[in-house]
């Protein structure tokens, strides 16, 4: 069973930066892919990016593409999303989830799911 908690949403101005973290705990967090997804309210959840277990592959949403850089440091079992050059419409609730298999865009190939962080960006 792996843990996932998420840190570093908040309140930000467009344009603005934000990293957000996700801490893995009670389990193999190191041997799964992660990824970060976001859903606004009214809206479906939207996958933003994925970062294969080594670290070695990512990809991205064309939404975020160029925008947020996904990493990861398995030394300390933590996923990170960095955002920058952040829209209004990149508030909604952030949560990273473990991947087991499957298509990462689709919620079905998670496995474990962290309870998310609100970015908000004001205009």
């Amino acid at each position: 069973q792996v843990q996932l908690v998420e840190s570093g949403g908040g309140l930000v101005q467009a344009g603005g930066s934000l990293r957000l973290s996700c801490a893995a705990s009670g389990g193999t967090g190191s041997r799964y892919a992660m990824g970060w997804s976001r859903q606004a309210p009214g809206k479906e959840r939207e996958f933003v990016a994925r970062i294969s277990w080594s670290g070695a592959s990512t990809i991205y949403a064309d939404s975020v593409k160029g925008r947020f850089t996904i990493s990861r440091d398995n030394a300390k079992n933590t996923v990170y999303l960095q955002m920058n050059s952040l829209k209004p419409e990149d508030t909604a609730v952030y949560t990273c989830a473990a991947q087991g298999s499957g298509t990462w865009y689709k919620s079905e190939a998670y496995d474990y799911w962290g309870q998310g962080t609100q970015v908000t960006v004001s205009s």
